[in-house]
């Protein structure tokens, strides 16, 4: 008689185990003839709740023609006389998720330990086929579907890696992770400080990003042991020009890039290379490439040899006959006469979602920062437009990064409420149970659309996106056909009884006029770099532009500075409104910046064009009022006089509403700057990464 290993025998008697599906309360003796035939290696795993030895066979390399299965319990003299045993089909691997438990002597032990303490039982199964590569140690290029677990799936091998290592130098960079986005940066930091809790001595993970005070990063960067360091290609740029810190990556071990096709995109190409020039060669110090990201498109190709080896792994979760992630959430559109409707409308909407869900958390993404700004203004303390006082937060690339971080916090945490945002928040950013993405004006691209969808129905779980798109903008829709975008009109009869037009109007009118100002300027540009899709002349996007003003309630197109208008390529074009008062770059220098002390004007820091217009930055941003940010948060009181760049010194800006006395929202001690003050702290522009992608 065949006899059982004692791995199979434990297996085969385990009681809580269900097998082809059905539960079983006693121990159960199985044939072992078919399971070993033609196999003469013990099977190494063991079978955890809710797996199957079909799930077994197949993840240990049995196919259907060696892995047959009985549970009527036969002698194994009655199962050889029989004929062969019918055979089983396994399910795809997708199907059958596999355990952590089962990593047990391949994956460092204290790495097992700190997944069962954040509740990680079950592989993902990006997570699964990367922790079974041939080595952990090897490049890698990974697809996975949005919200499957890419983070963990990096950042296991990588740690473990290093866990192992002989010759670590704690005081050395071994493991270098870039992220498009500061706030993906922080969810980064925020697993791996999990993840290396249970070690002892803990790693320590350091983050790097814009939007943050440099000195004291760098600092701390200098001084401590960052053996992990996250950061986005920007702020480590920045810091790879001060020789200490390149002597940090001596020691490399590990390069990954999460969202790799926006890493590597042509904006972020520039500096990716100075800072891969600034690395040890990958050649000659062998550091291991990974690059992670949801989507990769071909341009992708072109670039993958800065960091991958030319053997490296492809890995896809992906199957390519099942239709794209966001085809699983339900997308509409929904088509006003003018862009006067396009407010009342994202009113109305939010108030039927209110009524059927009082638990409403939703997206609501901008074309702009600044319009994301001006919505937040509408809906939130200020305008008060926000259905059954909804909490409302802001996400936009203006924000400071203690704002910003704040916000991700906040809005990770609450059960409901709207979070209006600039695409910022449209790549890898996870906000928990997301039922509802709305879309006010068309994203950049087809990607970008891909991308916002992506923030809802994520892990599983439900939600749907929709559109509103004025006629000007219906090309999108017509264009990008691949979408299922059905048509939708709002047929709710108790959010029909709300008046939202008189509502928006009520509420635009508590709008300060610098904000809508801002927004305007901000959307002309955007709209100027959409031109030639729109198929219009320059003449008629001004129009558009100034129609968007009018539905703000402005009385006339807000003037714009000659130098802003220059820059737009569209000077002698009728229907702009030129700025011939005071001068308002000293407003722009001397007011805050997105809730931050009033920067010096000029210089350096204020960007590369401050000698003559006090800077590109400050020629877009006409935010002296500009507001705080969090659950119906108001807005700081004016900058004081500050510097412009050569022009002399500038007019403070005036002062914006303020915030609700009975919000439990704090604001930094630095987020404005009081009344009178003279410049401010030297603050830089915001890091490219974080509106590169979003005019004004």
């Amino acid at each position: 008689m065949m006899k059982a290993s004692p791995s199979i025998s434990r297996l085969l008697t385990r009681s809580t185990n269900r097998v082809l599906g059905a539960s079983l309360s006693q121990p159960v003796s199985y044939p072992l003839t078919s399971l070993l035939l033609h196999s003469s290696a013990t099977v190494p795993a063991r079978l955890s709740t809710g797996q199957t030895l079909q799930q077994l066979a197949y993840r240990n390399g049995l196919t259907p023609r060696t892995a047959s299965f009985s549970t009527s319990g036969p002698s194994h003299q009655e199962a050889a006389a029989v004929a062969p045993a019918p055979q089983v089909s396994p399910a795809p691997v997708a199907d059958m998720p596999g355990v952590y438990a089962d990593m047990a002597g391949r994956l460092d032990a204290r790495l097992l330990k700190a997944l069962d303490a954040m509740g990680y039982a079950n592989m993902t199964p990006v997570q699964e086929k990367v922790l079974n590569m041939g080595s952990f140690t090897q490049d890698c290029l990974v697809q996975a579907k949005t919200g499957t677990g890419k983070t963990i799936a990096f950042l296991l091998p990588a740690l473990h890696t290093l866990l192992n290592a002989k010759d670590l130098d704690p005081s050395q960079v071994a493991l270098l992770i870039l992220a498009p986005t500061r706030e993906l940066a922080q969810q980064i930091v925020d697993e791996c400080e999990k993840l290396v809790s249970q070690c002892n001595p803990r790693f320590e993970c350091h983050l790097a990003v814009g939007g943050s005070a440099k000195a004291s990063s760098l600092s701390k960067f200098l001084r401590g042991k960052p053996t992990i360091l996250v950061a986005t290609p920007g702020r480590l740029d920045d810091y790879l020009s001060d020789e200490r810190v390149r002597q940090k990556f001596n020691n490399l071990r590990c390069l990954v890039l999460d969202e790799a096709d926006c890493m590597l995109d042509q904006g972020f190409l520039p500096a990716l290379t100075k800072i891969l020039t600034s690395l040890p060669k990958k050649q000659q110090a062998g550091w291991q490439g990974m690059c992670f990201s949801a989507t990769l498109p071909p341009s992708i190709h072109k670039v993958l040899h800065h960091v991958l080896a030319p053997k490296h792994a492809h890995i896809s979760t992906v199957d390519e006959n099942e239709a794209p992630t966001i085809n699983s959430v339900p997308q509409s559109y929904m088509k006003v006469d003018s862009v006067d409707d396009v407010l009342p409308t994202l009113h109305n909407l939010l108030s039927a979602e209110r009524y059927d869900n009082p638990k409403l958390k939703a997206v609501v993404f901008c074309s702009t920062a600044r319009q994301a700004a001006l919505l937040y203004t509408l809906f939130g303390h200020t305008g008060g437009a926000s259905p059954a006082k909804l909490p409302v937060w802001q996400m936009q690339s203006r924000m400071n990064q203690a704002q910003r971080t704040r916000t991700t916090e906040e809005f990770k945490n609450t059960d409901s409420g709207i979070l209006f945002a600039s695409d910022v928040v449209g790549r890898g950013l996870d906000f928990p149970d997301i039922h509802l993405v709305i879309q006010v004006g068309i994203p950049l691209n087809s990607e970008q659309y891909v991308h916002r969808v992506g923030r809802t129905g994520r892990a599983g779980k439900g939600g749907r996106a929709v559109m509103i798109i004025t006629p000007e903008d219906f090309w999108f829709v017509e264009r990008n056909r691949q979408f299922p975008m059905a048509q939708s009109k709002l047929d709710h009869p108790k959010a029909a009884a709300v008046d939202s037009a008189s509502i928006i109007s009520q509420s635009l009118a508590k709008v300060p006029d610098q904000v809508k100002a801002q927004a305007y300027v901000a959307y002309l540009g955007f709209v100027n770099t959409m031109r030639s899709k729109m198929k219009i002349t320059p003449a008629q996007m001004v129009q558009v532009a100034n129609r968007y003003a009018f539905s703000l309630g402005c009385e006339e197109p807000p003037a714009i500075e000659a130098s802003t208008i220059g820059k737009m390529g569209l000077k002698g074009v009728p229907g702009l409104i030129k700025n011939t008062g005071p001068s308002l770059r000293g407003q722009r220098n001397g007011g805050n910046r997105p809730n931050q002390s009033a920067p010096r004007g000029g210089g350096r820091d204020a960007g590369r064009d401050a000698g003559r217009d006090g800077g590109r930055d400050a020629a877009r941003d006409v935010d002296a009022s500009f507001f705080g940010n969090g659950p119906n948060g108001g807005a700081p009181r004016g900058g004081g006089r500050g510097r412009g760049g050569f022009g002399g010194r500038g007019r403070g800006g005036p002062g914006g509403a303020g915030g609700d006395r009975n919000s439990s929202f704090k604001k930094p001690r630095d987020d404005s700057a009081p009344p009178g003050s003279s410049g401010g702290s030297r603050n830089k522009r915001p890091r490219r990464e974080d509106n590169r992608r979003e005019a004004f």
